[in-house]
């Protein structure tokens, strides 16, 4: 393979690697690291799980004297800035390697070119924009808090063969099979928020945690748009709120009728919030170190965040079986997805159909 191909290959590898830690490293973002030597691989980092310490110096730590003349894959521009730790550009200087091959710039003003500044002065070639359009999806989350300063929000919805999404007053309606279940448990696993309206909350009394073995150690804060407090103390999500936090978000100056319930939610553990819109929501969400929230229902509380435009991916689960009379139209549809989006994949677990659209950052 030419130089290139090697690069894309490479990069591919990296960004495989950073995807293993997506979900854990708030509010860093997770990055992955190659070192490559003579066409083999001689170390390997990925953010650690809370943030620290980062790809490069692990990797680096990995390869010792081999880093020398070597080239260093990394999906984002390596920090530039003393923060808790010494930067990760000046790491690659001090190791002698000799080529870096970047996927993402990094939008943070304290980087921002500076990372490759530092490695280009330093007599380092410097090679950007590998497998951008990849490392840009990878990185989502972290460069839509960068960018637009609230969380990347990924809409996900199970829909009938006819177009529905549950039917009316009948709770909870498995939709899909066991496959995509599953997917989906990942995908919360990825994620820092879920987020259901109070509606989907009273009537399918769900748990909203990661259920995977191996996985349960990484449910998501839990959030609920509930504007009179109306979650009930016994509801699951209640009765869990001191293992697995949850975010009741009651509408901005909340009359005092509801203090008595708002003491009650807090007394179990249930942390109550106020925001007027979805938008003030977010950057409440954000400043919390929250990147990414997955919203999961229902109908009601989708529309809203479609039409205030602050979806920034759609995911779709099409299930084989029919509702039937009663349903609940689903909000997007394969034929009626929102202007700007782009289907990026389809895959098929068992016997539903997976699309998956994107809009840019």
């Amino acid at each position: 393979m030419d130089a290139a191909s090697d690069d894309r290959w490479f990069m591919e590898a990296a960004l495989r690697l950073a995807l293993t830690h997506l979900g854990r490293t708030s509010t860093n973002p997770s990055v992955g690291c190659l070192i490559v030597k003579d066409g083999e691989v001689v170390g390997r980092g990925v953010t650690a799980e809370g943030g620290r310490p980062h790809a490069e110096p692990q990797a680096l730590a990995e390869a010792g004297e081999k880093a020398s003349g070597a080239t260093a894959y990394v999906t984002l521009e390596p920090c530039s800035h003393y923060g808790r730790t010494p930067p990760c550009a000046n790491a690659i200087v001090a190791a002698g390697i000799a080529r870096v091959v970047i996927s993402v710039l990094d939008p943070d003003p304290r980087v921002s070119g500076r990372g490759v500044k530092i490695l280009e002065d330093a007599g380092i070639e410097v090679v950007t924009g590998v497998h951008e359009e990849e490392g840009r999806r990878a990185l989502a989350a972290y460069l839509t808090r960068q960018i637009k300063k609230r969380p990347q929000v990924i809409l996900k919805l199970a829909i009938s063969s006819d177009g529905m999404i549950g039917r009316k007053g009948e709770g909870q309606i498995a939709i899909t099979g066991p496959e995509s279940r599953e997917q989906v448990h990942v995908l919360r696993a990825e994620t820092d928020a879920i987020l259901v309206g109070i509606g989907t909350a009273l009537a399918d009394d769900p748990e909203l945690t990661v259920r995977l073995p191996g996985l349960e150690a990484y449910s998501p804060v839990r959030v609920v748009l509930d504007r009179n407090l109306d979650l009930r103390l016994t509801s699951k999500l209640v009765l869990s709120a001191r293992k697995v936090p949850v975010i009741a978000v009651a509408g901005e100056g909340s009359a005092e009728s509801l203090q008595a319930r708002r003491a009650a939610l807090e007394a179990e553990g249930v942390e109550v919030v106020e925001a007027n819109d979805l938008e003030s929501l977010l950057f409440g969400l954000v400043s919390r170190g929250i990147s990414s929230v997955l919203v999961e229902g229902g109908a009601k509380t989708a529309r809203a965040f479609i039409e205030a435009g602050l979806v920034d991916r759609i995911l779709l689960f099409h299930g084989p079986r029919a509702i039937g009379p009663g349903g609940i139209a689903a909000p997007v549809d394969t034929d009626h997805i929102p202007e700007g989006f782009k289907h990026v994949r389809s895959a098929v677990f068992g016997a539903d159909r997976f699309d998956d659209y994107e809009r840019g950052i």
